[in-house]
């Protein structure tokens, strides 16, 4: 059985991860961590997913939780990443991290700290996603320069980020599919005069508005021919269902650096 913790785990994402967990055999619960002035630090876990109490109470203690769990599934922000990693590991607890916006930094950091436990990293932890990522690749690489590429992400209102970690990660797929220079043949969103769209060049554009989950299409436009892939969510299930899917990968291995293509056998 692997002992679960969760950072965040009074957010939506951490409520999500912890309900799932919660009727997954191949879990039990170690603990849930929050900010230190969290107002329902001290509460029991079960409320939280409004299931029986689970005798484990919201801590802002992340060490104290870590010392008793085997896997930490993170959500939370980027601010915290560091001190996330560090506090792993410490007390060398096997890491899934599905936090977006991350720096370059902290991208070395969990290169480095790969050589020592085990970390499962990726901007979307959604198995039909990663799919997408899977296709997008297939398909960006076998039909010319004569299909313009355009992605277009969509994210409820209170998203901070643009554009989403999986639309970039979209981007670097299709960039690297077309051998293209991330910085200098990408667009963001179109204003003004903006002339005939340069042959090669792949648009990105991010929308924000209501209580959208996530929503990401690629389109390929060609002449007299469009071909789309798309993906929605339409519940955080499907994060988390992709994070417990992870936490049973990383949980047997003793270190490495894996991504979600890797866990679900598409690397490669």
């Amino acid at each position: 059985m692997i002992r679960l913790a969760v950072a965040g785990a009074a957010g939506r994402m951490g409520r999500a991860v912890l309900a799932l967990a919660n009727r997954d055999a191949a879990f039990k619960i170690a603990g849930g961590i929050e900010s230190p002035d969290h107002p329902e630090i001290g509460c029991d876990l079960g409320g939280l997913i409004h299931s029986e109490p689970l005798g484990i109470s919201l801590s802002r203690d992340l060490y104290s939780v870590l010392e008793e769990a085997d896997v930490l599934i993170d959500f939370t922000h980027p601010s915290v990443t560091e001190a996330n990693l560090k506090a792993v590991l410490k007390t060398k607890t096997a890491y899934v991290l599905g936090t977006t916006g991350l720096s370059e930094k902290i991208s070395r950091s969990l290169q480095s700290a790969g050589r020592k436990i085990g970390i499962v990293q990726s901007p979307n932890m959604s198995i039909g996603v990663n799919l997408l990522f899977k296709l997008a690749e297939l398909t960006g690489g076998t039909l010319d320069e004569t299909y313009d590429i355009e992605i277009v992400e969509a994210h409820h209102r209170m998203k901070k980020d643009a554009p989403s970690g999986t639309a970039l990660k979209l981007l670097e797929i299709l960039s690297k599919a077309r051998r293209k220079d991330v910085k200098k043949d990408t667009v963001y969103g179109r204003e003004g005069e903006t002339g005939a769209r340069p042959r090669g060049q792949i648009g990105v554009l991010a929308v924000r508005g209501g209580d959208v989950v996530g929503d990401h299409t690629v389109s390929f436009l060609g002449e007299g021919e469009r071909l789309e892939l798309t993906h929605r969510a339409t519940s955080r299930e499907a994060f988390a269902q992709g994070a417990l899917r992870a936490a049973k990968f990383i949980a047997k291995q003793k270190s490495g650096l894996y991504n979600m293509a890797q866990v679900l056998g598409l690397a490669g």
